[in-house]
């Protein structure tokens, strides 16, 4: 049985609540180490000063972007492999495989030679403050540098996943992620690298993910076969990548954007504010990630039931998911709320500035995170299942559509209350409209099926 009659059984037969853990579990692991990389970096980095803090939450929208270029290539061909494999067609899923690796390697080398030509001015841009700058051009310099192998980790992480071999997948994100926490103080107070240990520590252990998934390739371990006379300039190819890669890709740009003018705007308040709104942005990625990973898994299940017509099973995984995701985004709120000062303080001790207004946007951000799997749940569920006007326009909501606006105007009438609360508003905004979506979509979804099916 090949990846794709793998995916379609589990989709097809498997129990839901499996099904969905199955296909979720390891993009969520992927999202949330690529996270727990940052939160790592910044946890270390807070004992060397607000200052060192900051400069890492300046880098962090570019972390974003590097992100964003592995699964631009590893999201748009693991589709187009899934099918090609399915369709028994081996040779043009090894061309797939290959061209998408060698163009994100290709594509990552061009941005990083860019990025470190204007480096000054892109973290400029990012909101760093002069007492900021130092540090952050350190940090990033190393970092960026070695970003080519979280390119490729991410790129394979994806492909990988596609053929089945999810267990690899966690085990290199997993090791990488662990290694990272052990090398972090290493490198930054005993061997008395300060902030560029941070960014050695994240490249070694990245490099040792990338060891594993080179070691995968050339024991052939997996169906695909990798090689450079596999590559390929074809247009089919590179329209199947895009077609999938390129939202994904404007998605984690929209993140980055939102990031980059939280900096600036908390910029004007001091090193302290941008510190601040750097951790809370750290923290809410761990949580969100999780949620965003496990809707890849509830994406394919929703939209192959739908098409079945298996209208029991896509009812079950929408309630399910919207249990699961709303116990979770409650426990993860619920603590957000009542420990916020205790969390930020974990990240810098002797900054009260810094933690009396990351506690108060941590606080904010917590009391509307509660609805946040509710809006991923439909925002998902639309895109599977093609209704791409409500899925489109919820995707860019939160941190485009909403927050921009929000990030621009409320500063100048409520100050640093304005950098605050932009994000919690935007989400809020974005709970509105996805709950009028839902009842325009469930009062169609009654009409067409008779009220055959209610959710």
């Amino acid at each position: 049985m090949n990846a794709r009659d793998t995916r379609i059984r589990i989709m097809r037969d498997e129990k839901i609540s499996l099904a969905l853990l199955k296909l979720g579990m390891p993009i969520m692991v992927g999202m949330m180490v690529n996270a727990l990389y940052n939160v790592v970096d910044a946890y270390f980095v807070g004992g060397l000063g607000t200052s060192q803090m900051g400069a890492v939450s300046v880098v962090f929208p570019i972390v974003q972007i590097v992100i964003g270029l592995g699964m631009t290539f590893g999201s748009g061909a693991a589709s187009y492999i899934s099918r090609l494999l399915g369709e028994k067609n081996t040779e043009k899923a090894n061309k797939t495989a290959s061209t998408a690796l060698f163009s994100s390697l290709f594509v990552g080398v061009t941005a990083i030679i860019v990025s470190l030509c204007f480096l000054d001015n892109i973290l400029l841009a990012l909101g760093a403050t002069e007492t900021i700058l130092p540090f952050a051009r350190a940090y990033a310099l190393i970092y960026i540098s070695g970003s080519i192998l979280n390119i490729f980790n991410v790129t394979m992480n994806n492909i990988v996943t596609s053929e089945g071999a999810a267990k690899m997948t966690m085990t290199a994100m997993l090791i990488g992620g662990g290694l990272n926490v052990i090398l972090d103080p290493i490198f930054i107070y005993l061997l008395g690298f300060g902030i560029q240990g941070a960014a050695i520590a994240t490249v070694v252990a990245q490099g040792v993910t990338t060891l594993l998934y080179v070691l995968y390739i050339l024991r052939e371990k997996g169906y695909l076969r990798f090689s450079v006379y596999s590559f390929a300039l074809d247009g089919t190819i590179y329209g199947e990548i895009f077609k999938v890669g390129i939202p994904t890709f404007m998605f984690q740009l929209l993140f980055s954007t939102a990031m980059g003018l939280t900096n600036t705007m908390a910029s004007v308040y001091g090193d302290s504010a941008v510190a601040a709104m750097g951790v809370v942005t750290r923290i809410m990625a761990l949580g969100t990630y999780v949620v965003f990973g496990y809707m890849k898994g509830f994406q394919p299940v929703a939209g192959y039931n739908y098409g079945a017509k298996s209208y029991d099973r896509l009812r079950e995984a929408i309630k399910l998911s919207l249990i699961w995701v709303t116990i979770f985004c409650g426990i993860t709120a619920l603590v957000m709320i009542v420990l916020p000062e205790q969390i930020v303080s974990l990240f810098s001790q002797n900054d009260a500035v810094l933690i009396e207004i990351g506690g108060k946007a941590l606080r904010a951000n917590g009391i509307v995170f509660i609805f946040f799997g509710f809006q991923m749940v439909y925002m998902s569920l639309f895109l599977a299942l093609g209704r791409g006007k409500e899925g489109g326009i919820l995707s860019i909501s939160r941190q485009g559509l909403f927050f921009i606006p929000a990030i621009l105007i409320m500063p100048g009438l409520l100050g640093i209350g304005g950098v605050i609360y932009a994000q919690p508003v935007a989400d809020a905004l974005t709970v509105v409209l996805t709950a009028i979506f839902v009842i325009g979509f469930n009062r169609k979804l009654k009409v067409l099926k008779g009220n055959s099916i209610q959710f």
